[in-house]
């Protein structure tokens, strides 16, 4: 009499020579399954071997309209939808319920279930049963990796496009710095994503000024960078007019403003300097941005407190412009708070710290001003990620110049 195994809870057996032709049945089954990734092209494999090697009369999987062959359509208990791989379907009876075999994740969880339909409404046979049980498991593998490809392929893409926004995004900052007799100015730019919504800009204008930005779009991201990228159409589109400082903040608040509910929700702070170089004279509005930090020539220090609400987020507002002198051996810090709000563990980098080592930096460059504020503020968060865009411009005049 021939070996058998028999599986608990059922009489049935399956001899040896039926098992080793199941797990042959198996094998094929499981290169045919794996053989491709795209999602539908495995759910599909998947009913064709259910069909035509074990002869059932039908089978679907409920809720994504693949059915094939006859008996499967959509009931209380399976609910495929209507579209027919083989172009044909079969009435169910109302009451049949009909054996399914879930597809579930590494996790457990489902992904679908795969239903068929035994011929002349019969039960599965435990050949049958068993053969439908290794071919779920395969397909639930196979499912699974299709739908990893599918989310790496979208994923690659995404971030191509985010390369490329990240690429276009740099090179909207000032890509020449203005050379001003007696002057050092520099700025330094990190975003916490590809994109950012931190904005800086640098405009020379017609009279022999220099009128500088720094702004710092509500959040941090995409959006956040759409909403930078409009920002610096709308300044560069007014630079031009040589519009007085409180002016030109007033019309971009406006314009802001204007372009509806969803940009009010990405409100600006910001901050507007124009550099007098021969006068030796700043003028600055501040746009509910952190403030401006100077150290005169004496060693004495200002701060350049907010006027007025962050731009675009109430209408009508107006600023107030402040003037200064700007002597020799004097210097200017704008920022934006990614640098003060960079962090070790809950600890805050903060302004004070900030506001120190620009004080006690013997650098008159800019450029060397800003690899300080970079450098301790790298060693503070000894490692950690950036938590924010962070951007930062230096304005310095040189000692001996007239004032």
């Amino acid at each position: 009499m021939a070996a058998g195994i028999q599986l608990p809870g059922n009489n049935e057996t399956i001899d040896l020579q039926q098992q080793v032709a199941r797990l042959q049945a198996l094998l094929e089954a499981s290169r045919q399954v794996h053989s491709t990734i795209r999602e539908e092209e495995v759910l599909e494999s998947v009913l064709r071997i259910a069909v035509r090697e074990l002869e059932m009369a039908g089978a679907a999987f409920p809720g994504t309209g693949l059915v094939y062959g006859d008996g499967v359509e959509p009931n209380r208990e399976t609910e495929a939808g209507p579209a027919d791989v083989n172009g044909t379907s079969g009435p169910c009876p109302s009451d049949c319920v009909l054996p399914s075999f879930p597809l579930e994740d590494r996790e457990g969880r489902r992904m679908t279930e795969l239903v068929v339909a035994p011929p002349d409404g019969r039960e599965l046979t435990i050949y049958e049963a068993d053969f439908l049980e290794g071919l779920a498991l395969q397909a639930a593998v196979a499912l699974e990796n299709a739908r990893n490809h599918k989310r790496n392929v979208e994923f690659a893409r995404v971030q191509q496009d985010l390369d490329a926004a990240r690429d276009i995004q740099r090179s909207l900052l000032p890509q020449k710095l203005p050379a001003i007799e007696g002057y050092s100015v520099g700025y330094r730019s990190a975003t916490c994503y590809e994109v950012g919504g931190d904005y800086l800009d640098i405009v020379a204008q017609s009279d022999g000024s220099v009128l500088m930005a720094i702004a710092d779009v509500a959040g941090k991201g995409l959006a956040s960078a759409i909403m930078s990228t409009s920002f610096r159409s709308a300044f560069r589109a007014m630079a031009v007019d040589g519009l007085p400082l409180d002016e030109l903040a007033q019309r971009m608040n406006q314009h802001h403003w204007q372009d509806g509910e969803e940009a009010r929700r990405k409100y600006v702070t910001a901050i507007f300097v124009r550099l007098h170089p021969e006068a030796g004279e700043i003028e600055v509005v501040n746009a509910g941005h952190n403030p401006g930090f100077g150290i005169h020539s004496d060693g004495s220090t200002c701060f350049f407190e907010a006027t007025g609400t962050p731009l675009g987020l109430l209408p009508g507002m107006q600023y107030t412009t402040e003037r200064c002198s700007f002597s020799p051996g004097s210097r200017l810090l704008f920022y934006t708070d990614g640098l003060t709000e960079a962090f070790r563990g809950d600890e805050e980098f903060g302004p004070e710290r900030l506001m120190e080592i620009f004080s006690k930096c013997p650098s008159q460059k800019a450029d060397g001003i800003l690899d300080a504020l970079w450098t301790a503020i790298g060693e503070f968060v000894e490692g950690g990620p950036q938590g924010d865009d962070m951007t930062a411009l230096v304005l310095c005049r040189a000692t001996g110049m007239p004032a």
